[in-house]
């Protein structure tokens, strides 16, 4: 009897993945009169069928699960990044995520700007993250691919279409590809680490040189802007796409979040467990400028809105937010309670100036939140221009082929 149900599993399969056909033949069946004997007895629908079928079905239903794995330093992580964890995510059914360690990071690279802490932290806050493995290693060799098959039950590897060579210039998902367990994903165009890197320093530099000419420095800061272009179907890919129930308590922050960092991920989080919705509202880039000065910020409106918007505990964000929480805010959006960070790149009004959260005060419902770290954009850029200097004194002891190796890498490892 076994034997005949192995053998007749095509028909099991056919009859699952065609339920429209098999549910007219039966409609079929019922009104010619014919039964499950019939069936039986020419050896297509076997008697003994009908009760193994609720079965069967379970078992299709229960498949096993895919899990993917993909590795980053995730250094200076941007909405690029976002992405291709997005995209590996869809290639499977958990995605677990590799960071690479300080210590290989360093041999490969040059100096991190974030701390594996912050590293994870960033990673563990995307929506579409299941697990991170801390301190995995730059290249997939054969142990560490063997650990991933058989601890981890990782079923594919996935790497960006971009080559990733090792210094030695060979591929470092060489030997996921011999397995015939490596996926490819398509690389976002017009972002990457070095490209942030070069604003950063390029509009420092451009701003130090051209003090007391606001004409030029906004000239300077035009020319540094990023070359991607976020199309509204991007925004939908990285949005939840849900609203707030009926009766939901909505928490309302705002900000830059410029440099998208783990002090972000982690007030974000503080202020989600607050209510049942976030609501997240990112200021214009101008409303920035006036309120930081040149050269932020750094990533442009609709760049920080997917950094944002990728973070799990975010729920919905205001594109362009104005700077002052108004009346007709609150109750547009339903507002319960509008918090703020203790950590911020001011907390402190300039003479004149209007209190942003004076309205919510007013109605009882602002409160201050400690944040949790005391990292900033601010300090995030400072240690992008103290790398500057250390990277460019190691590249110098470099041979010609090393420079022309870790040139093409940048110094931050990012990507």
């Amino acid at each position: 009897m076994t034997m005949e149900y192995e053998s007749n599993n095509w028909i099991w399969d056919w009859l699952y993945s065609s339920p429209h056909l098999f549910g007219g033949l039966m409609v079929t069946a019922a009104l010619l009169g014919f039964s499950t004997s019939y069936f039986g007895g020419i050896g297509v629908f076997p008697s003994y069928g009908w009760s193994n079928f609720g079965i069967f079905l379970k078992k299709k239903r229960e498949r096993k699960r895919i899990r993917v794995y993909m590795d980053g330093c995730f250094d200076l992580m941007h909405y690029g990044h976002a992405n291709a964890l997005r995209q590996a995510k869809a290639l499977g059914d958990e995605l677990v995520v590799g960071v690479v360690s300080d210590e290989e990071i360093v041999a490969n690279k040059g100096p991190p700007v974030l701390s594996m802490e912050e590293r994870l932290a960033l990673v563990s806050g995307l929506k579409w993250v299941d697990q991170v493995i801390a301190n995995a290693p730059y290249e997939i060799t054969e142990k560490f691919m063997n650990t991933l098959f058989n601890e981890h039950k990782i079923d594919y590897i996935i790497h960006g279409d971009d080559p990733c060579l090792l210094p030695d210039g060979t591929d470092a998902y060489a030997l996921a590809k011999k397995a015939g367990r490596y996926k490819q994903i398509k690389r976002t165009e017009g972002v990457s680490s070095t490209d942030i890197v070069g604003r950063i320093l390029s509009s420092m530099k451009d701003n130090k040189n051209s003090e007391g000419d606001s004409g030029k420095r906004q000239q300077s800061q035009r020319g540094q802007l990023s070359q991607f272009l976020p199309t509204s179907r991007r925004i939908v890919q990285f949005s939840n796409g849900k609203g707030p129930g009926p009766n939901a308590r909505i928490v309302y922050i705002d900000g830059a979040f410029d440099l998208f960092h783990a002090g972000h991920v982690e007030i974000l989080k503080k202020a989600r467990q607050l209510g049942d919705f976030l609501l997240v509202g990112i200021h214009a880039d101008h409303i920035v400028s006036e309120q930081r000065g040149m050269p932020y910020p750094v990533m442009h409106l609709l760049e920080r809105t997917l950094s944002v918007l990728a973070c799990r505990y975010v729920d919905e964000v205001i594109i362009g937010a104005p700077w002052g929480v108004t009346k007709d805010m609150i109750t547009t959006f339903n507002i319960s309670l509008v918090v703020h960070g203790t950590i911020a790149e001011s907390n402190t009004l300039l003479p004149g100036e209007t209190d942003p959260y004076a309205v919510p005060k007013s109605l009882g419902i602002f409160r201050m939140l400690e944040s949790p770290k005391s990292i900033t954009t601010s300090s995030v850029a400072q240690r992008i221009v103290a790398n500057h200097e250390a990277y460019m004194k190691r590249n110098a002891k470099k041979t010609k082929s090393e420079k022309k190796y870790y040139d093409e890498k940048a110094y931050v490892a990012g990507d």
